[in-house]
């Protein structure tokens, strides 16, 4: 592996937030759709060769925009989805934090929703060294999720996970450096 690889990971950008649909199936927002144009600007530094995505519909409206201002193509892939939450009613934000923080304490327990935060690590490690596998020549970006990232990241590097989860906005970036295994940067867009 190149020693100065970095990955680029997005959690997605701003989602129109629909009460009684799961949170699995939202949009982007109005606003979502301009901050993920902002977004854009900020990663050509990186240079992006490949943009892949979480098959969930936020994180690939996301990824569309990245890779029109990239005149990339993007492709969805399975395992980058969000912690699997389907089923879960809709949480006020202090309860949804409170389930989020417990679930970062406990990650070999089932908090809520349907997998550990363990669980929804390793798939997620998993499907990113595949990706890194097929990938090795060429400047990445994932757009995925919060918790998922956050997870692969404290994994990665050893940071709290639930803080750097508070801390991630709609959009957001982090780029790693994957041989050191170092957060080289953490950048909210809004």
């Amino acid at each position: 592996m190149d020693t100065h690889r970095q990955l680029i990971l997005v959690k997605h950008s701003l989602p129109a937030i629909v009460e009684n649909v799961p949170a699995r199936e939202w949009n982007l927002s109005s606003e979502g759709k301009i901050r993920a144009r902002r977004l854009a600007e900020e990663l050509e530094l990186y240079q992006p060769e490949i943009i892949l995505t979480s098959v969930e519909p936020k994180a690939r409206q996301t990824a569309e925009i990245l890779a029109e201002h990239f005149h990339l193509e993007f492709a969805a892939v399975n395992c980058l989805h969000e912690h699997d939450r389907s089923g879960i009613p809709f949480y006020s934000t202090d309860e949804f934090q409170s389930h989020v923080r417990e679930l970062f304490a406990k990650p070999n327990t089932l908090v809520f929703g349907n997998e550990t935060g363990l669980q929804a690590l390793e798939r997620f490690r998993k499907t990113i060294e595949s990706i890194l596998e097929s990938y090795k020549s060429k400047n990445v970006i994932i757009v995925s999720h919060g918790t998922v990232i956050s997870l692969f990241i404290s994994w990665l590097t050893g940071i709290d996970g639930y803080l750097l989860w508070k801390e991630l906005g709609l959009p957001s970036f982090v780029a790693l450096d994957m041989q050191s295994k170092t957060l080289l940067k953490t950048e909210n867009i809004d």
